[in-house]
C-alpha cells in the first residue's frame, strides 16, 4: 500500500504561482503523477515524473508554465505552477505508478495509476 498526502493548494489572483506538494510513504513508485478534475467532468491528466530516470512529461496546455519535479530522499513530488489562468482551477490529485511504464502514453492515462491521494483544490480567480 501506499499512501499519497497532498499539500499546497488554496486561491490565487490570474497570472500567480502556487506549488503542489505530494509525499509517498512509505514509498512512490515507478511514475507519479498530478491530474486534476472539476465537477462534472473527467479527470484529466497535467504532468508526470518517472522516478528513476527522472523523465518529465506535461499535458500541452500547462506546457511553459507547469514544472514537475521529485526529490527521491524525501519521497515527494512537486508541481510549480506559474502563469495560473482560470481554467486551471480544479481539484488536483497525485498519483503513483508501481511499476514501470511500457510507453510514455501511458503516464497520461488514469487506469495506468495505482494509488491516489485526496486531492487539494486550486481556485485561480480572474
Amino acid at each position: 500500500q501506499v499512501r499519497l498526502t497532498e499539500s499546497g493548494g488554496g486561491l490565487v489572483q490570474a497570472g500567480g504561482s502556487l506549488r503542489l506538494s505530494c509525499t509517498g510513504s512509505p514509498f512512490t513508485g515507478y511514475v507519479m503523477a498530478w491530474f486534476r478534475q472539476v465537477p462534472g467532468k473527467e479527470r484529466e491528466y497535467v504532468a508526470a515524473n518517472t522516478w528513476i530516470d527522472n523523465r518529465r512529461y506535461y499535458t500541452d496546455s500547462v506546457k511553459g508554465r507547469f514544472t514537475i519535479s521529485r526529490d527521491g530522499a524525501k519521497k515527494t513530488l512537486t508541481l510549480q505552477m506559474n502563469s495560473l489562468k482560470p481554467e486551471d482551477t480544479a481539484v488536483y490529485y497525485c498519483a503513483a505508478r508501481v511499476r514501470p511504464i511500457s510507453t510514455p502514453a501511458d503516464v497520461s492515462s488514469l487506469s495506468q495509476y495505482d494509488y491516489w491521494g485526496q486531492g487539494t483544490q486550486v481556485t485561480v480567480s480572474s
